[in-house]
């Protein structure tokens, strides 16, 4: 069971942090080398649209696996997340670490894809808040990906620990 649960966790992964560095590195700027500005937006909404539906799925298995592996593994059980010494170990560090980013990640998506993205998709193509809303998104997914970045080492310190 314990690795089924680890093989459908990374594959989750898989999809949503590839998923995010594939739109930031390869369809962001494609997209923005069309020279049509309404195309341009379209565009944009629809691989945000498209991709928000993988995205929130995959951080609902995430959390389900993660939660189900610590269960697995004991933490729960020990009462280790209650302990501060738990929190001083590598294990609990790592741990510490990647909850952090998860929150923080999971935050800043919810803001990006519930907030920016849908005001940007209704603002003016090439209007001031259209261009000012694309920069705050496109600002919100690099930080996003940044902290994915961190929370896959401390996933793999997670692993090795």
């Amino acid at each position: 069971m314990y690795n089924i649960l680890v093989f459908v966790h990374v594959f989750a992964a898989l999809l949503w942090l590839g998923g995010m560095f594939f739109l930031g590195m390869v369809g962001a700027p494609v997209v923005r080398s069309i020279e049509s500005i309404e195309v341009r937006q379209r565009l944009f909404n629809d691989l945000g649209v498209r991709f928000r539906a993988v995205g929130w799925a995959a951080i609902a298995v995430l959390l389900l696996t993660g939660l189900s592996i610590l269960e697995v593994r004991g933490i729960f059980r020990s009462g280790a997340f209650l302990d501060p010494v738990f929190w001083r170990t590598p294990f609990g560090m790592a741990l510490a670490v990647k909850l952090a980013m998860v929150v923080s990640m999971v935050a800043l998506g919810a803001y990006h894809d519930f907030a920016l993205g849908p005001a940007a998709s209704k603002a003016t193509p090439g209007s001031t808040e259209a261009t000012s809303l694309r920069r705050k998104a496109m600002m919100t997914a690099r930080i996003s990906a940044l902290l994915g970045l961190i929370l896959l080492y401390a996933a793999t310190r997670l692993a090795r620990s």
